[in-house]
């Protein structure tokens, strides 16, 4: 009998751009570590759930990220930023603004899985009124919605904590509540539950 190998589950996606898609190499790449009968796992969040072998992580994630896969921890994590389709472009909707802020936020350790969401105009094609923490791009500023629910009995839209946010001033009230939530939330206490513990104020304080 061989030697089991230990794996490990991750998320994979395609980046931040125009729509969440995958092209022919990423797929290939992808295929490489599906054995006959397995599936990949796609979730509500733009990503993909892949299990690699444990002791091949960094090789794999260095694979991945040559044909332009992003790779995220599965867990109690903040998740990548679920975006919009960015469909008037990508400077007017800000997507440089949306890949910074991910990449300072997303994989950071939390309480409970924190969902961010982005949306580069009103249309709210990104849902961020339903997530945990929401942006929304009006002309040239962001407004933070706090507190979205998307799932069960007592679903909720978020409720506009900041409005006409510069980029840097985003960035930084984003990264506070996030470090708040991490410090101070109880275990496994859901972002929604630690707001109503705490209060919104006390992120804006």
């Amino acid at each position: 009998m061989g030697i089991e190998v230990k794996k490990i589950k991750i998320a994979v996606n395609g980046g931040i751009g125009f729509g969440a898609k995958l092209n022919s190499k990423q797929l290939v790449t992808l295929s490489k570590y599906l054995s006959d009968g397995e599936e990949l796992e796609l979730t509500t969040f733009q990503q993909l759930y892949i299990e690699i072998p444990e002791d091949k992580k960094e090789e794999i994630f260095e694979e991945f990220q040559r044909v332009g896969l992003a790779c995220y921890p599965v867990g109690n994590f903040v998740k990548s930023l679920r975006t919009c389709n960015f469909c008037k472009g990508e400077e007017e909707e800000g997507m440089p603004v949306a890949k910074e802020l991910n990449r300072r936020i997303s994989g950071k350790a939390v309480p409970f899985t924190v969902k961010v969401a982005y949306t580069g105009c009103p249309v709210g094609c990104g849902e961020p009124m339903l997530s945990d923490i929401g942006v929304m791009k009006i002309k040239d500023n962001y407004n933070l919605y706090v507190g979205g629910k998307a799932k069960g009995k007592d679903a909720e839209v978020g409720t506009l904590l900041l409005e006409n946010l510069t980029p840097v001033a985003l960035y930084d009230a984003v990264e506070r509540m996030i470090a708040l939530y991490s410090e101070t939330g109880k275990k496994r206490e859901t972002f929604s539950k630690f707001l109503k513990r705490n209060g919104i104020n006390q992120l804006i304080n």
